[in-house]
């Protein structure tokens, strides 16, 4: 069965991603019907050809993508509700959303649904299981951290273009590490963030940062219960500065403390950028539906 893409035309639900504000049009616990039933989408893509995950209008997303194919199968319109927003290019290992539906668990697995959209979504996208949740289970709020890494090439490799940054210059990596650890003792990374997301807050804790390597790639992850608009691909290029010797983990520090974009780095390239994996509390979660 040929790939499902987006329609164009639909209309923009863009909204910044760590607003507090539900988009327009998302059944609350409150406003949904008693038959009616909540899951998430486990799935993962490749985010080449697609403008981000929410949808856009005249573009081709994630986000629309799969409420197209999930609407041809259960025959009514869907809104799916994603764990966060990913931009243009980028790339998600694990990614969670939600959606409601009359059907019950019993009559998802009698209606191969993951099996089905596999077939009809493009091979980008894949679908790894549905999982029953309580109606008031939301695939973004209840998230308690997210993880994510950037990629970057150090030498030419075909089978990461698209995939990796490449970066052929070596760099000091024991600076880029001192600066890298510096960020443990923060909470507001407005250096970092784009502007203008009209976000209440640009704190962030984080819980986790460091590098490694994975033979032609340098890895930076990252995990916090938070992320702003950009902050990822600002923070690897303001280290990268740090190890091409621009900048010293001193002056990463007064970055930090400036809460001013103009005084971070360049943004790198979103084709290095994943979500890499989301937490949720233990026992959110039912019984996957693989099928």
């Amino acid at each position: 069965m040929p790939g499902v893409q987006e329609t164009a035309g639909m209309g923009n639900r863009s909204r910044p991603e760590n607003s507090y504000i539900c988009p327009s049009g998302e059944q609350t616990p409150s406003s949904m019907s008693p038959e009616t039933n909540r899951y998430f989408l486990s799935l993962c893509y490749d985010g080449s050809p697609f403008s981000g995950w929410q949808v856009q209008t005249g573009s081709p997303t994630v986000q629309g993508t799969v409420e197209k194919a999930l609407g041809i199968l259960l025959g009514q319109d869907v809104r799916v509700t994603g764990c966060g927003r990913t931009d243009t290019g980028v790339h998600a290992r694990s990614f969670y959303a939600h959606f409601d539906t009359g059907l019950t668990s019993g009559q998802i697995r009698d209606k191969h649904l993951v099996y089905k959209m596999n077939r009809m979504l493009p091979p980008e996208i894949a679908i790894r299981a549905l999982i029953p949740v309580a109606p008031s289970t939301h695939a973004r709020f209840d998230a308690l951290s997210r993880t994510y890494r950037y990629q970057i090439c150090t030498r030419k490799n075909p089978f990461y273009a698209g995939r990796a940054w490449l970066m052929e210059r070596r760099p000091d990596m024991q600076a880029i590490r001192e600066a890298t650890a510096l960020l443990m003792n923060y909470r507001d990374f407005s250096s970092f963030s784009k502007s203008n997301t009209q976000t209440r807050t640009n704190d962030c804790r984080i819980i986790q940062a460091g590098w490694f390597t994975r033979e032609d790639l340098l890895i930076f992850e990252i995990r916090a219960d938070r992320f702003l608009r950009n902050m990822v691909r600002a923070i690897v290029g303001t280290l990268w500065e740090v190890g091409l010797g621009k900048l010293d983990p001193e002056g990463f520090t007064r970055v930090i403390e400036a809460r001013d974009r103009r005084r971070a780095g360049y943004s790198v390239p979103g084709a290095g950028l994943y979500l890499h994996d989301v937490c949720y509390p233990e026992g959110l979660l039912g019984e996957e539906i693989t099928g």
